[in-house]
């Protein structure tokens, strides 16, 4: 065997064994990981504006606009609000409704207030949230009620849905307002989890701190 023969034989050799000892080593596949996030501390700050029917605490970090476009629809009134985190990509929907009176079965009222009962808000506000059911894994419905006497249900909503925290307050008889946390991206519960939990630390807050005026 002349030496360009043996030096081929080699190399055919060297490669088989690598091929070999890799398939019968063990391996763990890296973990996949997301970029790191660096939170700014939670501190507030008052939105009360004048002639809005509510008041609350809202992060520093955060921007408060008047919602001129709810989803390519016209609020139904100006004390509609986004809460905007521009850091997160995130926004806190925030639409408002008075409370009507109950018209009689059958009847129509040419008011469209009238038909803002508390039983239609309230089976909206649950009916909106249980429209992300076939992305969610999970949805908790957790009751609220405030040092300041408000009261409501705040929603968790798992999986991949594109709303993981929404809630809606009320006193049942005159105000109703509902929030909603979305994010500018695609929904992905592994990614944006830890966003969504950092965040639904000020939805709390803002709860906490709510009162009507």
């Amino acid at each position: 065997m002349n030496t360009l023969k043996f030096l081929a034989l080699l190399g055919i050799c060297s490669i088989t064994f690598a091929l070999f000892s890799s398939c019968n080593s063990d391996y763990t596949p890296k973990r996949r990981g997301y970029y790191r996030i660096d939170f700014p501390q939670h501190q507030y700050q008052t939105f009360n504006e004048p002639g809005y029917p509510y008041t609350f605490e809202y992060p520093t970090y955060a921007n408060v606009l008047r919602d001129t476009s709810f989803f390519e629809t016209r609020p139904e009134n100006p004390w509609w609000i986004n809460i905007d985190f521009p850091r997160f990509n995130a926004r806190i929907y925030i639409s408002y409704k008075d409370i009507g009176p109950q018209t009689n079965q059958g009847s129509i009222s040419p008011n469209p207030k009238e038909s803002n009962t508390f039983d239609k808000l309230r089976d909206d506000a649950f009916k909106m949230t249980f429209k992300h059911t076939y992305k969610a894994n999970s949805i908790d419905q957790t009751p609220i009620q405030t040092p300041n006497g408000i009261g409501g249900v705040f929603f968790h909503v798992g999986g991949n849905a594109a709303t993981a925290n929404q809630f809606f307050v009320t006193d049942t008889t005159r105000h109703f307002l509902r929030g909603a946390l979305y994010f500018d991206t695609a929904p992905n519960e592994d990614s944006l989890g830890i966003v969504n939990k950092f965040l639904e630390e000020d939805m709390v807050h803002l709860i906490n701190t709510f009162r009507w005026k």
